[in-house]
């Protein structure tokens, strides 16, 4: 079970069960302290020694709660960094396309994680509430057996309003956690078109999308605000009846001279602490809550990985597939592309041509099908992720590459004379870089280039290029990499002119593969570029 595993990795929350039940057992002695000093006040006898105790109790309390402030936040943080760790390998494992919506994983990964990491810290504080409850009663027993016998009366009713909070909001909690993922996910997938967006005017409509499943998370929210409320509610009533009760008790005692006034007093305060689980409606269902996010957590950790097994070996540089399948993108295609050959891949929108590129760079196994492919393989986006400290590290990304591969990787995708502007150069921090499209484009470009690859797969990777510059780009990737295999995807005539060979896909499938002058004289053809 994660959470059981959340717990027991760190052992500190022993030391946070320690500190909490020396603050506990302070505060089951400080009604006592406080019973003896108000009969010796009311005694005309009151000493230092009494004052000094019940002083004591106090601040062992205050300290020992401070303490066990920081020791909580360590051990969740400690926790929820185990957890985020874990996550993001686990769905780096998973591969491309990822099973999980970016939103949702991003949810996952810094909600669920931060919820879910603090589960050892609520089982302590659940513990200690109960441990603070029993020595209550038996405080009580001491006092007189008469006022624990009263007190117990209560503790069915507030076991089984404990019970029927945990068991009403664990559907509400669930479904909370849920759609907060689906609401992160198209939140996400609107930032990252907020351009297309805008220049559609299609802002009012996306908006409806991203919040279409807000009523949900609002019926979730309202399930769990009214259950906690009831509870509360229910336990305003029951603490104060058994406190007189209790009283009711203590002042029969008083009158048979068995109890002192100060009695009654520490009476009225262990009554409250008996019943202090009852007024946890908050740990209650933060418990409620940890539980569905690890089981989102868990979602992840045990989906099913894509098989990892290698390629079928092919000859250098060349790549193959047979019949090769992949959900709504691809359908039975079978292309030889040959070692040196320069492929363009072109389509209309939703042809399957990123689909294409990312099965034959190895980026998404197949549904169905063969790959054989010879070589390792660079890849370059349309809009690269430039990962790393500086833009030294984000061009040699995944490689030992020293900085002359790094350079020369640059100078081939045109871009040094742009990296040797900025105010540190090649150490600029990436984070400090203006780069404009086709800046950070040919970056892409110099990473995958670095890695000296078999088959270079560029996915719209110049698409942000005028056609000189892009023309240029291909010349000098030519040059670096000569005799390599290219597959660039395109929506550029003049990039596919330029091509020894081009795929061309419709719904999926291979409509046709030949030079470009003899798919020219198809008006079809001519209508993919516009």
């Amino acid at each position: 079970m994660l959470l059981r595993s959340v717990v027991l990795r760190d052992p500190r929350w022993l030391l946070l069960a320690l500190n909490a039940l020396l603050a506990t057992a302070a505060g089951l002695l400080l009604p006592t302290a406080l019973a003896d000093a108000v009969d010796a006040v009311l005694s005309g006898r009151p000493t230092g020694a009494t004052v000094l105790w019940l002083v004591g109790l106090a601040g062992v309390e205050v300290v020992g709660d401070a303490i066990g402030v920081v020791l909580a936040a360590a051990i969740t943080a400690r926790g929820t960094a185990w957890l985020r760790r874990r996550l993001t390998a686990r769905l780096l494992d998973l591969g491309h396309p990822g099973r999980f919506e970016a939103g949702d994983a991003v949810s996952r990964l810094t909600g669920d994680s931060a919820i879910a990491g603090g589960y050892a810290v609520l089982l302590v504080n659940l513990g200690i509430t109960v441990t603070t409850a029993c020595g209550a009663v038996v405080a009580l027993a001491l006092l007189d057996w008469r006022l624990a016998v009263v007190f117990l009366v209560s503790v069915p009713p507030a076991l089984l309003l404990v019970r029927s909070h945990l068991k009403l909001t664990a559907e509400d909690v669930a479904t909370y956690q849920e759609v907060s993922g689906e609401l992160s996910a198209r939140l996400l997938d609107a930032v990252g078109g907020l351009r297309t967006i805008a220049a559609s005017g299609r802002a009012d409509q996306e908006a409806a999308r991203v919040l279409r499943p807000l009523p949900r998370l609002a019926a979730a929210g309202v399930g769990m605000w009214r259950t906690q409320a009831r509870m509360i509610w229910r336990a305003g009533l029951l603490l104060p009846t058994v406190e007189l009760a209790v009283l009711t008790a203590a002042g029969f005692g008083v009158v048979a001279g068995r109890l002192s006034v100060g009695d009654v007093l520490a009476a009225l305060g262990y009554a409250g602490l008996g019943l202090a689980v009852v007024g946890q409606a908050t740990v209650l269902t933060a418990v409620q809550r940890a539980r569905a996010s690890a089981a989102r957590i868990d979602e992840v950790l045990t989906a099913t990985a894509p098989d990892a097994a290698e390629p079928a070996t092919a000859p250098a540089g060349s790549v193959e597939l047979r019949g090769v399948s992949v959900p709504d993108a691809l359908h039975e295609v079978d292309l030889v592309v040959p070692p040196g050959t320069f492929l363009a891949v072109v389509g209309r929108s939703g042809a399957g041509k990123s689909a294409l590129a990312a099965v034959l760079g190895g980026l998404t196994a197949p549904a169905s099908g063969e790959v054989l492919r010879g070589g390792s393989v660079g890849y370059a986006f349309e809009r690269p992720a430039l990962l790393g400290a500086t833009v030294a590290d984000a061009v040699g990304y995944g490689t030992s590459a020293d900085r002359e591969r790094v350079v020369a990787a640059c100078r081939a995708a045109q871009v040094h004379d742009v990296v040797v502007r900025l105010p540190d150069g090649y150490d600029t921090p990436v984070a400090d870089t203006p780069l404009s499209g086709g800046e950070a484009q040919r970056l892409g470009l110099a990473r995958a280039v670095v890695r000296d690859p078999g088959v270079l797969v560029l996915d719209d990777a110049t698409a942000s290029l005028d056609t000189v510059t892009e023309s240029t780009v291909e010349d000098a990737l030519a040059s670096a990499l000569p005799g390599r295999t290219r597959v660039v995807v395109t929506h550029r005539a003049a990039t596919a002119r330029r091509a020894d060979l081009v795929v061309w896909l419709e719904d999926g499938r291979v409509r046709a593969v030949a030079p470009h002058r003899a798919l020219w004289d198809d008006a079809d053809y001519r209508a993919v570029f516009g």
